[in-house]
């Protein structure tokens, strides 16, 4: 439904606020929807036109009954095309309206400029419709159960990827590897035409050819080294059919499209808050309205059970930068300085805060973001902690206020969105062309269960057996392997 008379003229208004604050974004079209529709849309993660999988269906109905109890409310939806779309809810009261819309216009900014999504699909809403007719061509041809089988198992897989793969060329291309790849001659001993048949003999030379041929199978690592993108390892190299390999690629090609909002939701969201807290306070405000978007925002930055909230933390690192860079609270000098008075009123007036702001939001994720701009002083001021479950109370117990422990389960928290790392190692394990993969331990032991059905997933998509090295605490260096007579695990090692 499009935007009423009232609404289109505020949207013209908070427009131009934005790009008077220096916003640059692509054209935005905001559309009316219900409370049902709109959980519809966060289903399919924001494109209507995606295909259609079992489980979008549960996500709609586990966002359905928490909004009838009251547990969540979708103010807004906006995604990243050009032109982006933005969802507004019918409900939502005029002020509501004018802090979403602003929101919305600090995140299409941020979608526009941002490094991490410059190899982003701006046309994904025409190519999520093109994924979902060809997965409902399959449908028709092979039958539900047979496509839905395997798009099950391509979504257990689709936090495999390589997700800093646009910005790293981790493999030489064909043309630099020279003549590797190429295949190899029996060495020949120099003779004159009359002399050659006996001198190296037809048969001799086969067979040390030949020879030649198998040890290279057995001598070449395969893949040479290890492979971080399983799924497109898979793609090159699983015997799949022309529909399979297709689906897998719809798949994959998601899974990237969707990468970089993973990577930066602290810096996304905290920068549409700090973008709309600005342009409320100062511009689109009416006193009477005053009271409303306190309760809206509060509650947006609200901190819950000491969870984490990647709009609060984002938009208050984002405060603290433009607040050190417009007093000069940066660079050596202020580093060495001890003296937390002096720190506290440090105070060269450098006006820097609002350019440097523009020159993060362009650059940094939020490993990046945290790792260069968290600081003790920050952690100190918001009263930062880390905490840990305790078993024997069953309750999380703060476990320390030492800033280089928090910031460092911050950035664990962060790395690969804490999922997994996994490589492929051996696409030919003990030559029989068995799928190895290894785990890369980072302190963290693997969810078992979700581990083994990912594995039998794996093994319907390879064809053999699939076998994942992992490190178990307290049981040492485990191998867990999935074939035709189902899954096992034996410890290799500790």
């Amino acid at each position: 439904m499009k935007l009423p008379k009232e609404l289109a003229a505020l949207q013209e208004t908070i427009e131009g606020y934005a790009a008077d604050f220096g916003l640059d974004f692509f054209p935005v079209e905001f559309v009316m929807v219900n409370n049902q529709m709109m959980n519809q849309l966060a289903a399919y993660s924001g494109f209507p036109t995606r295909y259609p999988h079992w489980r979008f269906g549960m996500e709609y109905e586990q966002l359905s009954k928490s909004y009838s109890y009251g547990l969540h409310r979708i103010y807004e939806m906006v995604i990243n095309t050009n032109p982006s779309y933005a969802y507004l809810l019918t409900s939502n009261n005029l002020v509501d309206q004018k802090l979403v819309m602003a929101h919305v216009y600090g995140h299409v900014d941020f979608f526009k400029n941002n490094l991490w999504f410059a190899h982003t699909n701006r046309r994904m809403l025409d190519e999520m419709a093109n994924h979902a007719s060809r997965i409902r061509r399959y449908v028709g041809k092979y039958g539900l159960d047979v496509v839905e089988d395997f798009v099950d198992a391509c979504l257990s897989l689709e936090n495999l990827i390589d997700i800093h793969a646009p910005g790293i060329r981790r493999r030489p291309s064909r043309s630099d590897q020279g003549d590797e790849d190429e295949a190899q001659a029996a060495p020949r001993m120099k003779a004159s035409d009359y002399m050659d048949s006996y001198i190296n003999p037809p048969e001799y030379l086969a067979e040390q050819q030949r020879r030649l041929e198998e040890e290279k199978e057995q001598r070449k690592h395969f893949p040479e080294e290890p492979r971080r993108d399983v799924l497109l390892f898979l793609l090159e190299y699983a015997p799949l059919e022309n529909w399979q390999r297709d689906v897998l690629d719809i798949i994959r090609e998601e899974a990237y499209y969707f990468g970089p909002q993973r990577q930066t939701k602290i810096m996304n969201e905290g920068w549409a808050s700090y973008v709309h807290s600005h342009i409320m306070t100062r511009r689109a405000l009416e006193p009477d309205e005053l009271i409303d978007y306190a309760d809206h925002h509060s509650g947006t930055m609200a901190v819950h059970n000491g969870r984490l909230n990647p709009y609060k933390l984002g938009l208050e690192l984002l405060r603290d930068v433009e607040d050190r860079w417009n007093r000069g609270a940066f660079g050596p000098e202020y580093d060495a300085c001890q003296d937390m008075v002096a720190r506290r009123n440090w105070d060269e007036k450098r006006g820097l805060g609002r350019e440097k702001l523009f020159e993060v939001r362009r650059i940094y994720n939020d490993i990046g973001f945290i790792d260069t701009f968290l600081t003790e002083d920050f952690a100190r001021d918001h009263k930062l902690f880390a905490f840990d479950y305790n078993e024997e109370m069953d309750t999380y117990d703060i476990a320390s206020r030492k800033f280089q422990e928090i910031k460092r389960r911050l950035l664990f928290q962060l790395t690969n969105f804490g999922q997994p790392v996994i490589d492929v190692e051996d696409g030919n394990y003990a030559n029989r062309g068995e799928l190895y993969l290894v785990h890369h331990h980072e302190g963290v032991d693997l969810d078992v269960p979700y581990a083994t059905e990912t594995l039998k997933n794996l093994y319907t998509i390879w064809g053999r057996p699939v076998h994942l090295e992992t490190a178990v605490e307290k049981k040492g260096l485990l191998l867990f392997t999935h074939d035709e007579d189902g899954g096992s695990a034996e410890k290799i090692k500790g």
